[in-house]
C-alpha cells in the first residue's frame, strides 16, 4: 500500500506573516503597524525564521533594514499564499448565514456619520450583528474584507459603489455663544478658528471661495488629530469650525452649531459606500447599503 508522503514542516505561521509583511513593507516598523503588534515582535519573529532557516532573510544596516535577494525572489509566493489562506478562511466565515455584518469607514464618519443610525438600525434589523471598524484608509478587500467601507471619494460611481445622494460641502460653524458676535467675515479675524489635521487647508479654501478679508489668517488656530475633537471644541463654543455638511448636519438642525454665513462651498468628494463582492456578501448588504445611502 503506497504511503502518503507527510508535508513539509514549516516554520511558525507568525514568522512568515512577520517576514511576508516586513519584506513587502520594507520595514519592520511599517510591518509592526499592519499586523498590529509591536517593532520588537517583528523583529523577534524574523529572528526565528533566520533561525529555522539556518541563514539571514534581512541585511541589518545603519538607517534600518533590507530584504535579501532570497526574500525578494520568496515574497510574491508568500503574498499569494496569505491572500488564499485569508480568502478561504473569509468563504468559511461568510457561509454561516448568522455572522455579523462588518463595517469598515473613517473614524470621522465611523463616529459622526454612522454612530448616529445605530440605533435605527438596531430597531429596523433587531437580529442583525453589526462589527464596526474606524480605519484611516479603505481596506485592502484582499486581507481585510468588509461587507461595507464608507470613505470619502471624489470619483465618479463605480459599479460596486453608492454615493450620497448630494456632493458635501464645508461652511464655518459655531455655537450660538460665538454666533451672535459675528456679522461678517471681517469679524472672523478675532475668533479662533478650529482646524481638523487632515483638512488644515478647508478654511483657506472655503475664505477663497467666500472672497474673504486678506486679514484673516486660514492657518491660525489650533488643529486635531481626530474631527470629532475639533466638532467638541466648536460645539463648548471654544471658536469656530469648517464643519463638513455630512458630519455636523444633526447638530445645525438641532440648534447646537450655527452657521454664521449659509454660504456653503460645495466638494468633489461625496460620501461613498464601497460594497463587497456579491460572491463573499452579507445576506443583508443591499439592503442595509440602500438605507444608509437613502
Amino acid at each position: 500500500m503506497p504511503v502518503k508522503p507527510p508535508r513539509p514542516r514549516l516554520p511558525s505561521l507568525n514568522a512568515l506573516r512577520a517576514f511576508e509583511a516586513a519584506t513587502r513593507c520594507g520595514s519592520f516598523i511599517k510591518a509592526a503597524e499592519e499586523l498590529g503588534v509591536t517593532a520588537g515582535a517583528v523583529t523577534q519573529q524574523i529572528r526565528q525564521l533566520e533561525v529555522w532557516l539556518g541563514f539571514p532573510v534581512f541585511r541589518r544596516l545603519a538607517q534600518g533594514v533590507e530584504p535579501t535577494e532570497a526574500a525578494r525572489e520568496a515574497l510574491p509566493r508568500l503574498t499569494r499564499g496569505f491572500d488564499t489562506l485569508a480568502q478561504a478562511v473569509q468563504g468559511l466565515r461568510d457561509s454561516h448565514g448568522g455572522r455579523a455584518l462588518t463595517i469598515a469607514a473613517l473614524p470621522c464618519i465611523a463616529q459622526l456619520w454612522l454612530s448616529p443610525r445605530l440605533t435605527e438600525m438596531r430597531r429596523a434589523w433587531p437580529e442583525l450583528q453589526i462589527s464596526i471598524s474606524a480605519m484611516e484608509q479603505p481596506p485592502d478587500p484582499r486581507r481585510e474584507p468588509h461587507d461595507l467601507a464608507i470613505f470619502y471619494r471624489d470619483a465618479e460611481a463605480a459599479p460596486d459603489t453608492l454615493r450620497a445622494p448630494e456632493p458635501d460641502a464645508i461652511l464655518p460653524v459655531c455655537a450660538p455663544s460665538l454666533a451672535k458676535n459675528i456679522g461678517s467675515l471681517a469679524d472672523l479675524a478675532g475668533q479662533t478658528l478650529l482646524h481638523d489635521a487632515v483638512w488644515r487647508g478647508d478654511w483657506g479654501r472655503w475664505l477663497a471661495f467666500a472672497g474673504g478679508s486678506a486679514a484673516i489668517d486660514p492657518a491660525r488656530g489650533p488643529s486635531f488629530s481626530l474631527y470629532s475633537l475639533a466638532l467638541d471644541a466648536a460645539l463648548s463654543g471654544s471658536g469656530v469650525l469648517m464643519g463638513r455638511a455630512s458630519l455636523i448636519g444633526r447638530h445645525l438642525a438641532d440648534g447646537r452649531l450655527i452657521a454664521p454665513f449659509p454660504l456653503a462651498m460645495p466638494l468633489r468628494d461625496r460620501l461613498t459606500l464601497i460594497l463587497a463582492p456579491a460572491e463573499r456578501a452579507h445576506p443583508m448588504q443591499a439592503e442595509i447599503a440602500a438605507w444608509l445611502m437613502a
